[in-house]
């Protein structure tokens, strides 16, 4: 059975697994690196990097934050997937600093229908203060060993250049 709003993926993947060679890549991340990115269409967190598959923990999320999931996920690659370094990478343009938590509840609020009480979308106020703060809650986290290297940095969409914030 197809569902024809995935048809164009599943066909995409057959013409991949025809031609699969990474075999079965080692589950730790090979340079120990993790990166924790927007889910903007415009970054390519691999090719960006200099990267290839195997070689880091991608995590994506709205505005590239340090949630209490993207925490979770990233304290079990550490003691896990071999992770030893991790790079919060925001980017410029990015939709979650064009509005506030309240306008993003009204926006979707009205699109839905359905309730948006309580739900935080962690917009973004200001991108260099809301990183500084992010790797903060990173290394603040007792379960991120002090030996794990934090970076907050910043993508630039149209240069694709990648700028550091900072370091923790």
């Amino acid at each position: 059975m197809t569902d024809p709003a995935f048809a164009d993926i599943l066909e995409a993947n057959a013409r991949y697994a025809q031609q699969f060679h990474l075999g079965v890549p080692r589950p730790e991340a090979a340079k120990g690196l993790a990166v924790l990115t927007c889910i903007d269409s415009r970054i390519e967190p691999l090719r960006m990097l200099g990267l290839v598959p195997g070689d880091a923990k991608i995590m994506r999320n709205a505005g590239a934050r340090v949630t209490e999931d993207a925490l979770r996920s990233l304290v079990l690659a550490i003691h896990f997937l071999g992770v030893h370094r991790i790079a919060v990478i925001g980017h410029t343009q990015c939709k979650m600093t064009e509005a506030t938590n309240l306008e993003l509840a009204a926006d979707i609020a009205a699109l839905t229908g359905a309730s948006t009480v309580g739900w935080d979308f962690h917009p973004i106020d200001d991108q260099r203060e809301t990183l500084l703060d992010d790797i903060a809650i990173l290394r603040g986290c007792p379960l991120v060993p002090e030996t794990v290297a934090i970076a907050a940095m910043v993508y630039d969409v149209e240069s694709g250049r990648l700028h550091l914030e900072a370091n923790a």
